[in-house]
């Protein structure tokens, strides 16, 4: 159809990996037409692999919510934060316990990775391993475990440095803001993240998708952008969710590509 025809600035790409929260939608509504600009890539015959931060749902939760907004997409195209975590998990540890701050199917991530979950246990405190992100449900309890199990030399684990995400009504905190609080609290960093910008993120997701060239698009410049320059492909930034253009002009290096929306940066006219 000639109103999903692809901008020529995308000729060069045999991949895109998009980011959802900001990029693909706001909420529950989907940006301006992104869901015509997905389905000119695919008609385009690009392959494509959805990237998100987002720990509070499961790739499957994901494909759900991409196709009741009008995207088509399977499992096999969610490269997930949870999914980071748990393979980041069994490659550095042979089991233990684990206490998670995040919604359950973070915990389950955390669980098919060897370990051992000790939420709402006398054993939380005592977790060999931290795993930290943003919930609905978070609250003070959960900072003070997490805060005693680090001080007692727990391996403190972050999803994402988000400070925030995109959101109707205007930004929400992100897992950044939780971990931050938890960094304060034990007045050390943690000793590894999960989620983009992290090489090893772009590195699964790059792999499924196989030989060719990548574009990365997002919405926010320090996770995004970050991510796709730290893996060695393009970045393309888009403005509806977190980061602005002034914002882009000044980054260093900036995105390849910027605009309006994704509709824009992929439709042409």
């Amino acid at each position: 159809m000639d109103g999903l025809a692809l901008s020529p600035a995308l000729d060069p790409y045999d991949h895109f990996l998009l980011d959802l929260d900001g990029c693909l939608w706001l909420g529950d509504r989907p940006t301006g037409r992104a869901v015509q600009a997905v389905a000119g890539l695919r008609e385009a015959g690009k392959k494509l692999m959805f990237c998100t931060n987002d720990p509070q749902r499961s790739a499957e939760d994901l494909v759900r919510k991409l196709w009741r907004l009008g995207f088509q997409a399977s499992v096999d195209e969610i490269a997930s934060v949870g999914g980071a975590v748990q393979h980041g998990l069994a490659e550095r540890r042979d089991g233990g316990s684990a206490f998670v701050i995040g919604a359950q199917p973070l915990v389950d991530h955390v669980a098919a990775a060897g370990l051992r979950v000790v939420n709402n246990t006398e054993f939380a405190t005592r977790a060999d391993v931290v795993v930290v992100s943003n919930h609905d449900g978070f609250d003070f309890r959960e900072l003070r475990i997490a805060t005693q199990a680090v001080l007692r030399g727990a391996e403190l684990v972050g999803t994402s440095r988000d400070a925030t995400f995109p959101m109707p009504d205007g930004p929400w905190p992100g897992s950044g803001a939780v971990l931050a609080a938890v960094e304060a609290a034990t007045e050390r960093p943690a000793d590894w993240m999960a989620g983009k910008p992290e090489p090893a993120f772009y590195t699964v997701a790059l792999e499924r998708l196989g030989p060719g060239r990548a574009l990365g698009v997002g919405d926010r410049l320090d996770s995004d952008v970050a991510g796709a320059h730290g893996a060695g492909i393009d970045a393309a930034l888009v403005l509806t969710g977190s980061s602005t253009r002034v914002q882009a002009a000044a980054a260093d290096p900036p995105p390849l590509l910027l605009a309006e929306s994704l509709a824009d940066l992929v439709l042409r006219g």
